[in-house]
């Protein structure tokens, strides 16, 4: 059935496949206000559900808990997957076996949505870059949201959108995965091996990310990473405009660096936008932001004078390089974001200065060899915890003829966190900036950070261990 009709759920039977996300939430309040039956099923019992299911309040849906059940799904006319379920789940197979159409709120939303939307993906840099991008559109006096991967559900407030409204979405592989509309400016910013677990193979992964531009028009936008060569290299198959950004080289139309000034340049006109010096975030990887930011900007329109305003004035993204407190010269960084090994890289790449570094987390067994070359050269004590920091444990011990990181290994956050506190001494960076998933401690990266947040806030006004100095 088409989903772009305002009405088309009336009476329809929708099923929601998976409750632990705000976004089925928001969902599940977008179809019972145009008239949908809607069961959400869940594989977890409900104490593990409480406080999703408080969030739903008296909204008129059936609950099926504990299993997916066929008998709860299979009726359905239409049913909708939370981006981490992934479709090879038996009741899906037998609903794609049996015509009933299966989509996500995010596919939802590209279809019915009828603002102007950007899309971005990568496998870093998405939040930083999506959040530069809402800012400089507003800057340059749009109406804009930013969601998608971060912030609230833009469902619910489909009912705000219209034509002068401009969307900006980051967009991850498990949103792009199945989707079959592209956004009129989309982006890839980078891919590295991530998210195997799910996709199982680099190709894989590398298929769901190109679907942001696989079904765009030859009026529409692509931008894509010049240095990266997997960006780089789906250009070819853009059917849009082709936009590139670059730190090394200079481009034909996109961003680029130019004796330390960011120029962007389309349709023949170039122009300057600000000097690098002048970004408020810190680390390379962030003038790679700030350039795929102006691309993106640029091709939406916006005025170079808007986009200088945001890249020289934006501090930061919550969780991403994020200085929670400064205690007697002692700073600490929640970069609780840095859910792979490579985010983990580039938070260590960040500072000039070595660091004190809390990893860990569950493991999404990818390769450790150039987090563990990095961390020999930025990492003066070591803090490990939980299944990925016994891989990194077992990776150094391997290289420890090169000469050894001090380190020690704790089962939780919180204990690395405080032994943290505890080794450093005014003039030190405490880095958390973990390398693996919150999965085994928390439900996100988010409460990851959060908690780290609280801990840090906790600590007293003397660092812990600067007694021993006198």
């Amino acid at each position: 059935m088409s989903l772009s009709k305002d009405k088309v759920f009336t009476g329809k039977r929708a099923v929601l496949i998976g409750l632990g996300t705000r976004t089925h939430v928001s969902l599940a309040r977008y179809l019972v206000r145009r008239g949908a039956a809607v069961t959400i099923s869940d594989a977890k019992q409900e104490e593990r559900l409480r406080e999703e299911i408080a969030l739903l309040g008296d909204l008129p849906v059936r609950l099926s808990l504990g299993g997916h059940r066929a008998e709860d799904v299979l009726d359905a006319d239409v049913i909708f997957v939370t981006p981490g379920a992934p479709r090879e789940l038996p009741v899906l197979v037998e609903a794609q076996k049996r015509g009933i159409p299966i989509s996500s709120e995010i596919e939802l939303l590209l279809e019915i949505c009828p603002a102007s939307v950007v899309g971005i993906t990568g496998s870093s840099g998405k939040t930083t870059t999506t959040t530069l991008v809402g800012e400089i559109l507003k800057a340059d006096g749009r109406k804009v949201m930013v969601g998608g991967n971060i912030g609230v559900p833009l469902i619910e407030r489909i009912d705000e959108m219209d034509t002068e409204t401009w969307v900006a979405l980051e967009l991850s592989s498990f949103q792009l995965e199945y989707a079959r509309k592209s956004p009129k400016i989309a982006a890839i910013l980078n891919v590295t091996p991530n998210h195997l677990d799910r996709h199982h193979t680099f190709e894989n992964y590398l298929e769901a990310k190109k679907n942001i531009i696989h079904y765009q028009g030859p009026a529409d936008y692509a931008v894509f990473n010049l240095d990266d060569p997997a960006s780089c290299g789906v250009a070819s198959e853009a059917i849009g405009r082709v936009l590139l950004f670059s730190r090394q080289s200079e481009v034909r139309e996109g961003a680029y660096l130019r004796d330390g000034t960011i120029h962007v340049r389309l349709g023949g006109l170039d122009r300057e936008v600000c000097q690098v010096g002048e970004l408020k975030l810190p680390g390379e990887h962030n003038v790679e932001n700030a350039l795929a930011a102006a691309a993106i900007s640029t091709a939406a329109g916006a005025l170079p004078k808007s986009i200088a305003a945001v890249l020289t004035s934006f501090a930061g993204v919550e969780h991403r390089l994020e200085l929670v407190r400064e205690i007697d010269g002692i700073k600490f960084y929640n970069d609780s974001i840095a859910t792979s090994p490579e985010r983990a890289i580039a938070g260590l790449l960040s500072f000039e200065q070595q660091v004190i570094l809390i990893a860990g987390g569950k493991s999404k067994h990818l390769p450790l060899d150039e987090l563990i070359r990095t961390m020999r050269r930025k990492v003066k004590y070591l803090v490990l915890a939980s299944e990925l920091g016994l891989e990194i444990e077992q990776a150094l011990a391997g290289a420890d003829e090169d000469g050894v990181i001090p380190r020690c290994h704790f089962a939780t956050l919180g204990e690395a966190a405080l032994k943290a506190a505890e080794v450093a001494r005014p003039g030190d960076i405490v880095l958390m900036s973990p390398g693996g998933t919150s999965f085994d401690e928390f439900k996100d990266f988010e409460e990851r950070g959060q908690y780290f947040k609280k801990l840090v806030q906790a600590l007293s006004g003397k660092a812990p261990g600067e007694d021993d100095q006198k």
